[in-house]
């Protein structure tokens, strides 16, 4: 007899210690018990079921038949065989695999180990084998109950036993070990499949060339390149915030993706810190991110007299201080939000001050900004990156322009077409202006040439003075 007291307080513990439901655990247990049962006391093909009684640790075992039609003349089950569970395990029946004729005996020898309760008659016709232990035909199922058809279950109660074998223990303990682990996995899927687009604290556990495991308590997530910030430097014990980007399951458990960059980041770390978000009162409508950069957020307030941007923003800063340092120093703009493009473009471009904002084509949602020249490189930002979160946050392609340029598309292509022609006439005159000077040059200098008093000057020999002296000496040797 089983000490109940203990054996329920060791089933609540492994329930705590894995976060799994009681009735999970019981479930296994129950698997366990059927099967070492069936290891010293049942037979071949018997489908085993144990029910463990709680409150007084009692243990009630099953055996369970399938009605059938019928048997054929060859010993063949008549009819359609049910897909049950086996050996008190949840599962559906096994297909039959047909295999080559070398491999005939092996896949017997397989079975016969396993211990499986699906019998082969002549597998090439799909047959299966009547098993008197597994299976009940209509006539005799009739003869216990008369209301009974096929495809119904006939249970019939065994002798309870409670001291098994050093084979049918390790049996048993196998089963608890490999269900609990299942339930388990399963157990940690369902928590986080719900956990999704949501944020969560963890520790960096470990890192592996660029791939950074996260301890998320019950089980470890995974931060990939792509979901990490450029300027971070992960440290071992390091605690930060992570989005839940997806979970998927595989054969070796769930696995959890994470990320550091993704835009909702942002939206959950302000609503962790803005209550008036939560109550509702302010509402972030959109949000452009170059993550570990900067930022920019949009932002509407539901009721009067509650500023959204100094929601945000909180006494001196802090409740968005608190975000940044989240962020490792990534810098956040806070605008509001406008159902007018024109304004809702302007508001998108702060910090430069804007002159006005022109509609170039609704359709393609294409505008012109118009900025004071000391607001242009402001308004363009580093290397374009102002103009090209505005562009993301409002939806609209954004062209940025001085005052001198205050055109619309038109007005700019005609422009730029006058200009290319004035080029050409420039060019033109002054491809003019250089031929007439060439000719100039060459009637000057025929007219020099034909003027009868002007000869050339002949051009006096010099003489070389070293090469007289040596002719002077020559005669004296």
């Amino acid at each position: 007899m089983l000490d109940t007291k203990q054996f329920i307080s060791a089933i609540k513990q492994i329930a705590e210690e894995k976060g799994i439901p009681e009735d999970k655990v019981v479930e296994t247990i129950e698997a366990a018990i059927a099967a070492a049962y069936k290891r010293d006391y049942g037979e071949k093909g018997q489908i085993i079921k144990a029910k463990l009684n709680q409150e007084t640790g009692d243990v009630k075992i099953t055996q369970t038949k399938y009605v059938v039609e019928g048997v054929d003349e060859e010993g063949n089950v008549i009819g359609d065989v049910p897909d049950r569970p086996l050996e008190g395990i949840v599962g559906l029946q096994k297909p039959v695999e047909i295999r080559e004729v070398g491999e005939e005996k092996k896949t017997a020898k397989f079975k016969k180990e396993e211990g499986e309760a699906v019998e082969t008659g002549n597998e090439e016709d799909g047959k299966v084998k009547f098993n008197s232990e597994k299976y009940l035909t209509l006539e005799e199922a009739k003869k216990i109950n008369k209301k009974i058809k096929v495809g119904e279950e006939v249970v019939i109660e065994r002798e309870s036993k409670t001291e098994f074998g050093r084979i049918a223990a390790q049996t048993a303990k196998q089963v608890i070990i490999q269900r609990l682990r299942e339930v388990e996995r399963e157990a940690i899927f369902a928590e986080f499949k719900k956990k999704e687009n949501e944020v969560i604290s963890g520790v960096v556990q470990r890192v592996e060339g660029n791939m950074i495991y996260i301890d998320l308590g019950r089980t470890t997530g995974l931060l990939i390149p792509a979901e990490q910030l450029y300027q971070e430097h992960y440290r071992i014990g390091q605690r930060l915030r992570f989005l839940i980007l997806r979970v998927e399951e595989t054969h070796r458990g769930p696995v959890i993706l994470l990320s550091r960059s993704h835009p909702k980041l942002v939206l959950k770390l302000f609503e962790f810190e803005v209550p008036e978000i939560d109550a509702g009162s302010v509402e972030i409508k959109a949000i452009a991110r170059e993550a570990g950069s900067r930022s920019k957020i949009a932002v509407i307030s539901t009721e009067e007299g509650v500023d959204p941007i100094g929601s945000l923003v909180g006494q001196k800063g802090v409740r968005v201080q608190t975000v940044i340092n989240e962020l490792g120093g990534e810098k956040i703009d806070i605008i509001e939000w406008n159902e007018n493009p024109t304004k809702f473009i302007s508001n998108a471009l702060s910090p430069a001050k804007i002159i006005d904002v022109k509609i170039l084509d609704e359709a393609r949602h294409h505008a012109l900004a118009e900025v004071a020249d000391d607001q242009f490189s402001l308004a363009i930002g580093k290397k374009g990156q102002n103009v090209r979160l505005a562009a993301k946050l409002t939806g609209w392609k954004i062209d940025v322009r001085a005052p001198q340029a205050k055109m619309t598309a038109e007005e700019i292509f005609t422009e730029e077409t006058q200009s290319g022609k004035e080029a050409q006439k420039v060019e033109v005159l002054n491809l003019e202006e250089k031929g007439t000077t060439e000719e100039g040059k060459e009637a000057k200098t025929a007219e020099n040439k034909e003027e009868p008093g002007k000869e050339e000057k002949p051009k006096k020999k010099t003489k070389n003075k070293k090469a007289e002296a040596i002719k002077e000496v020559e005669p004296l040797t």
